[in-house]
């Protein structure tokens, strides 16, 4: 297990002129070590990986580790829909001292369940990295199905997956047949406890880059079989995650950190700035929250 509880799925900052800012950076590093969070996820949809250029790419990861010193685990998002190059990238990653690697199903593509199998094997093989596979289909247009996911888990070091494809039938049924050693997050901050209670390890989140403590919070009340306030706080931040996801991510996440003054900077297209009325939205849910 690389980690148990709550890890964020850090934001890439850009400055004005939508270079990586790296001061911003260390910045949000430390705030998340300072509040307990227990990974940083760098590199990943919500840092806006698909838009930093394979050396930004090597430089972010470099960066990250370097700051972090192996006070939390640092996993590196080196999933892409070309084998070839998420094996560069992962054993590029591999040899800037990551702890773990999270590997997105191949987009576009749409492989098959053997493809996907061949596709994370090949990566596998290449690395002594632990892994962590990511189930997205609502971005990527594929799934990984049950028994695939359990015939990787047999690759002794896909060490589990990050589950959002928000089907908490296909959840379980993933947790009924794999070995208790094979970890499965949420990848979705409105399900973080159900899938604890159905033996998830804990969440790879989006609303932790403001609410560190309190998601992790969250799933140590669960570990610590607090499970009614574990219930009250999932509850309580439910309209503030379904603000978080009224575009698409991470535009949300990034207006939210610039209005809480942050200054983390824009998105790179073709990911396009925030409608007003929904920054409105956001505005008046964060206001509710007592949170401006």
């Amino acid at each position: 297990m690389i980690f148990k509880g709550a890890a964020t799925a850090i934001v890439t900052p850009f400055d004005n002129n939508s270079n990586v800012n790296y001061v911003k950076l260390k910045e949000l590093i430390e705030f998340q070590i300072s509040n307990g969070i227990k990974a940083i996820v760098v590199c990943g949809t919500t840092g806006e990986a698909s838009t930093l250029t394979n050396e930004e790419k090597k430089e972010v990861i470099r960066y990250t580790v370097k700051i972090v010193n192996k006070r939390v685990p640092v996993i590196a998002g080196t999933g892409t829909n070309n084998t070839a190059y998420s094996i560069e990238l992962s054993k590029c990653a591999e040899k800037l001292n990551v702890d773990g690697l999270l590997l997105v199903t191949p987009y576009y593509n749409k492989c098959t369940q053997e493809g996907l199998y061949l596709h994370y094997s090949e990566i596998a093989n290449s690395v002594n990295l632990p892994i962590i596979l990511y189930n997205v289909p609502s971005r990527t247009s594929v799934n990984i199905a049950v028994d695939t996911v359990v015939r990787l888990s047999k690759i002794p070091n896909i060490v589990g997956i990050k589950e959002a494809s928000s089907n908490l039938s296909q959840i379980a049924e993933i947790l009924s047949k794999v070995d208790e050693t094979f970890s499965l997050y949420s990848g979705n901050d409105d399900q973080i406890l159900p899938i604890l209670s159905l033996g998830g390890k804990g969440v790879i989140s989006v609303i932790s880059n403001i609410l560190p403590k309190e998601t992790n919070k969250l799933c140590e009340l669960y570990f610590n079989n607090d499970t009614n306030q574990a219930k009250l706080l999932q509850l309580k931040y439910l309209k503030l995650i379904k603000s978080l996801f009224v575009e698409v991510n991470p535009i949300p996440i990034k207006e939210c950190m610039n209005i809480l003054g942050y200054n983390v900077g824009g998105t790179r297209l073709p990911l396009s700035k925030m409608s007003d009325t929904n920054i409105q939205i956001l505005k008046d849910t964060l206001k509710e929250f007592n949170l401006i």
